[in-house]
């Protein structure tokens, strides 16, 4: 679960920087697929956090 949360920030700091136009052609295309993660690359972030808060919950160590 520690993955998924790593590769949903990693994915919500690429839908940021896309909305702000800096990574340049690269942008319009990420935007295209992803418009409403664009816009808010928020719900992406939120999602990695409660993917790592439930890592935390459920391992058994």
């Amino acid at each position: 679960m520690y993955f998924v949360a790593i590769v949903l920030t990693i994915l919500s700091g690429l839908f940021y920087a896309a909305g702000h136009h800096e990574i340049g052609s690269l942008s319009a295309d990420v935007c295209r697929y992803g418009s409403i993660f664009c816009d808010n690359p928020v719900y992406v972030f939120v999602g990695a956090v409660l993917a790592a808060l439930w890592g935390t919950f459920v391992s058994v160590r």
